[in-house]
């Protein structure tokens, strides 16, 4: 550009005459940003292809569930203890992978220094993040949850009977998603506050549910053995064989060594709310236990790993 293209505008300084809207603005709308990256709102295609995919298979057998039940007299009933334990697996899963994504790219991009200035707080930044997540986990649950009551409805003889005589399944099945879904947002995004990569934490909270399982299982087999006789009886051996005895490896600790698989602790609350007539083997020394247990140790899981989230940004610079 040449001396005589060149202008030169003196604006002065302007001061800023738009809405303020404080903290509470500021927190709604990390908010509304962690709910749209949650669900890939404002991101590329295939950023949406997880979140669709987990709605669709938490969605998809209580919707089968419900049509069967729509078009068939004898379709059977179904419990809502039974979908919520299949629902829990697939809920880490996306929890694992997801998550980091609300946390992970601020800190790699130096963007929480300029979220953690006031009037914006560390725990300001936390629960929004976390409260978001919790959302989506949590509708998605309890619509699937809502199709699983519908179609019992459906099946029985008189709905209208039915839903009198079942109405406290609706608290019920509504705690036993917060229960759920505060499990699997607290524990990933704990986990990736302490790490840069998105695929550590992932992977960290995938290999801590997978192994805990395995672990839990082995320490609480039961085996059987049946002890055996003969005898001679006119000229011939015979064998008879005594009672059977079953047995666990860990004898009467195998109650509390079922609590070592981390993933189950949110089921074991839910088998107990729904009171549960057909309980798997875990379920069942769970019942062994004082009902303060499984509730002490699921608090554990929570609170422990949301203080560190909430120590990890209260002590972190700005």
């Amino acid at each position: 550009m040449s001396q005589a293209q060149a202008e030169i505008y003196d604006l002065g300084y302007q001061h800023y005459d738009g809405p303020r809207g404080g903290r509470m603005q500021a927190v709604k709308s990390l908010w509304v940003n962690s709910f749209r990256t949650t669900i890939g709102l404002g991101r590329g295609a295939r950023a949406k292809i997880l979140p669709v995919l987990m709605s669709l298979f938490v969605i998809a057998p209580p919707a089968v569930f419900l049509v069967i039940a729509a078009v068939s007299p004898v379709a059977a009933q179904v419990s809502h203890a039974d979908f919520y334990t299949a629902t829990s697996i697939l809920l880490l899963l996306f929890s694992a992978i997801i998550a980091p994504e609300l946390l992970i790219p601020d800190r790699r991009n130096g963007v929480t220094t300029l979220y953690l200035v006031r009037p914006l707080t560390a725990f300001d930044y936390v629960i929004a993040r976390w409260s978001a997540f919790l959302t989506v986990a949590l509708l998605v649950t309890l619509f699937g949850q809502v199709l699983v009551l519908i179609a019992n409805s459906l099946a029985a003889e008189q709905a209208r009977e039915f839903l009198q005589e079942n109405w406290l399944d609706i608290p019920r099945f509504i705690l036993a998603g917060v229960i759920i879904t505060v499990f699997v947002t607290t524990i990933p995004m704990a986990v990736a506050a302490f790490t840069d990569r998105r695929a550590y934490a992932a992977a960290f909270v995938i290999a801590a549910f997978v192994i805990t399982t395995p672990m839990s299982g082995l320490l609480t087999t039961e085996w059987c053995e049946r002890s055996m006789t003969f005898a001679v009886e006119s000229g011939e051996i015979v064998e008879e064989l005594g009672p059977e005895e079953c047995r666990r490896i860990t004898g009467d600790y195998a109650k509390w060594f079922v609590l070592l698989d981390v993933g189950q602790a949110p089921t074991h609350l839910g088998d107990m709310l729904f009171d549960d007539d057909t309980p798997d083997d875990a379920s069942i020394l769970v019942a062994e236990l004082p009902p303060a247990v499984p509730i002490v140790w699921y608090g554990l899981l929570v609170v422990g790993p949301g203080a560190l989230l909430l120590w990890r940004y209260r002590s972190m610079s700005i």
